[in-house]
């Protein structure tokens, strides 16, 4: 069924409002998912301050205009997840693209104000979360402290001995 001229506006605006606030966006593809599947993602996303909206490919490329780069294809059914942060849309929708197989997959999106393909929204999407992050940058400062301690004690042990 088409949109009235009215209701075209009202997408289109709210289109270039999430262009404008997100820190990032990924465009995806959802053929063929069902109903449940559909509600589950959305009640998990907005749980997470990630927004779901299903929009007309022209309508998204006209709002999304004025990014660098070149804007991926837009293949099948398009949905735009978007976030404040810059990693959660697209870490969230990977993991249900790997449970949805076939049903789901990114095709590209915008991160820090460019355009992005599918294979880049994909390496953004398998990024570890801060605390991961920080957590492997303790270990990685710990290990050669450790080391030295355990030196030191192998030591200490073989003049007492």
């Amino acid at each position: 069924m088409p949109l009235t001229k009215s209701k075209k506006g009202e997408v289109l605006g709210k289109l270039q409002g999430i262009a404008k606030d997100s820190g990032s966006v990924v465009f995806l593809n959802f053929h063929g998912l069902t109903m449940p599947d559909l509600s589950e993602i959305r009640k998990v996303l907005r749980g997470k301050e990630i927004g779901y909206t299903v929009a007309k490919k022209t309508l998204t490329r006209k709002a999304f205009e004025g990014f660098t780069g070149t804007m991926p294809e837009l293949p099948g059914e398009l949905a735009v997840v978007s976030g404040k942060d810059l990693l959660d849309p697209a870490r969230e929708i990977y993991q249900f693209q790997k449970k949805f197989d076939k049903k789901l997959s990114i095709v590209g999106g915008v991160f820090e104000g460019r355009y992005m393909s599918q294979s880049e929204m994909l390496t953004v999407a398998q990024i570890p979360g801060v605390k991961t992050l920080q957590a492997q940058f303790v270990n990685l400062i710990n290990s050669p402290i450790q080391r030295l301690v355990i030196g030191l004690n192998a030591i200490a042990e073989k003049k007492a001995a």
